[in-house]
């Protein structure tokens, strides 16, 4: 908190009698000793971002194309292109690594091994028989779940799991599995969600970094012009734009507005993991 106040942020501590003035909803239980409240925090659609990046992007001269990547190309150390699955080959000596879960997978024929795997985790769109008014701040519980108020009584919501599957194809969402692993979770602090229902749901990946999940960003050390930005563990959306920033100002050789050589794929061969806090707890 004192970091994010001190970055301008307007977040402020929330006593535990606090709590429930502002968000009824909530049901303080022992392990409830206070929260965090970021005041004029907000949501953002990820893929509405992407599509702006993507339009501008175009208008700049970019083209996009939509293919399968097959075969990198390289001479010694130094990449010189890609090859897709049409036949063609595009030639260039500056490559990006920038496929998510599937990030592995292309870097493996290169003799990279990222670690990182595909783990599925499902959302659920959920509605109570309760109308809120107003819009409620994303609510992150002590057990790790988290709900989006969405209006009315309407909540998007989801949590990791211990048994979240690997996975490269599967993207279902199983009713029975918010019953028995996230329903209960959620009456514990919420007794209002005691009756809803399940009215939608999708499963997506993450790509989680099995090393120390942080972001895995920058030139591999042994592999000339090939750019990594993987593995961030769902720190993804909130990271991008300072990420496509600092890959910009290292290709084009400039001075970086933010220094992020922190999380510099070197590390992972020398085996130095950055950790969020000490305690691990995130």
């Amino acid at each position: 908190m004192a970091l994010q106040q001190g970055l301008g942020a307007d977040v402020v501590w929330v006593e535990r009698e606090e709590i429930t003035d502002l968000f009824p909803l909530i049901q303080l239980t022992d392990d409830v000793v206070g929260a965090t409240h970021g005041r004029s925090d907000g949501t953002m659609s990820p893929l509405d971002v992407l599509l702006g990046y993507q339009r501008k992007a175009v208008s700049l001269g970019a083209t996009i194309l939509e293919d399968l990547v097959t075969r990198p190309h390289r001479s010694g150390n130094q990449m010189t292109g890609v090859e897709v699955a049409s036949g063609d080959v595009f030639h260039s000596n500056v490559i990006f690594n920038v496929a998510g879960a599937w990030a592995p997978l292309l870097a493996a024929p290169l003799g990279i091994d990222l670690p990182i795997i595909s783990v599925k985790r499902e959302v659920y769109n959920v509605q109570i028989n309760r109308s809120i008014d107003g819009i409620l701040p994303m609510l992150l519980l002590p057990n790790g779940q988290y709900l989006f108020h969405e209006g009315a009584g309407n909540f998007e919501v989801g949590g990791a799991q211990p048994d979240d599957p690997i996975t490269y194809s599967d993207f279902s969402y199983s009713k029975a599995r918010f019953e028995k692993s996230l329903w209960e979770g959620f009456v514990e602090y919420l007794p209002e969600f005691d009756r809803l229902k399940v009215v939608s749901g999708w499963g997506g990946l993450y790509a989680i970094n099995t090393f120390d999940h942080n972001a895995i960003l920058g030139e591999w050390p042994t592999m000339k012009g090939y750019y990594c930005a993987n593995g961030f563990s769902g720190h993804g959306f909130q990271q991008s734009h300072a990420v496509g920033r600092y890959l910009a100002e290292m290709v084009l050789g400039e001075t970086h507005v933010l220094d992020l050589s922190i999380f510099s794929p070197q590390r992972i061969l020398d085996n130095s993991p950055v950790f969020e806090n000490p305690a691990r707890l995130i």
